[in-house]
């Protein structure tokens, strides 16, 4: 995220009199796993913009069976029970404003960054789902399978696995907004002619 909290509040119609000092230790220009970002959500029928947590905190299994602490980043499974409340709350809903993002190629080891972007958008969102956590809020966002073979995608190539959902600018007040049926219509690979490799 390279752009800051003002250039955020006017793409996203955010009222300027919610808009608070920036603070003095800012989100890293990278984002990772539990570290604090910004996502857009509505509240009292207008948009705030908000600074939260990366990742759902939830419990899992560990091999020697103690339950570990996990942070779940991605939204993947639509009718799973851990997200289908969320999922059916519009309230739950959020925008997760992006400038690029990352994926990584190759073995592991020496792994390479490949940066994607929308070169006719400067800021867009990743379709996003937020909760309180005991430690504030936090966000995570969804992620979709690509329609044929993932190799004709320009995300796929790299990460053949799933491709975060990312919204068309029109799209963004219905999954605020939108039924529940609706919205999850909207996980489909963005269109690869519309994004590019930084």
């Amino acid at each position: 995220m390279t752009a800051r909290q003002a250039e955020l509040a006017i793409r996203y119609g955010v009222d300027p009199e919610l808009i608070m000092p920036e603070p003095e230790n800012l989100p890293p220009p990278e984002l990772f796993p539990d570290k604090i970002g910004w996502m857009v959500r509505e509240e009292d029928g207008r948009r705030v913009l908000v600074r939260a947590a990366w990742g759902f905190p939830t419990k899992v299994r560990g091999a020697s069976g103690k339950m570990l602490d996990k942070k779940v980043t991605n939204v993947r499974g639509l009718t799973s029970p851990f997200w289908r409340g969320s999922l059916k709350e519009p309230a739950r809903r959020c925008l997760v404003p992006v400038t690029d993002f990352c994926e990584w190629e190759g073995e592991k080891g020496s792994k390479l960054a490949r940066w994607f972007s929308l070169p006719s958008r400067p800021i867009f969102s990743f379709a996003g789902l937020w909760r309180p956590t005991d430690t504030g809020k936090a966000y995570a966002f969804l992620t979709c399978g690509y329609e044929g073979d993932p190799s004709t995608h320009i995300v796929g190539r790299v990460h053949p696995k799933a491709c975060p959902v990312i919204l068309h600018e029109e799209d963004e007040e219905r999954w605020l907004r939108g039924e529940t049926d609706d919205v999850c219509s909207l996980a489909a690979a963005f269109p690869s002619q519309l994004m590019c490799v930084v």
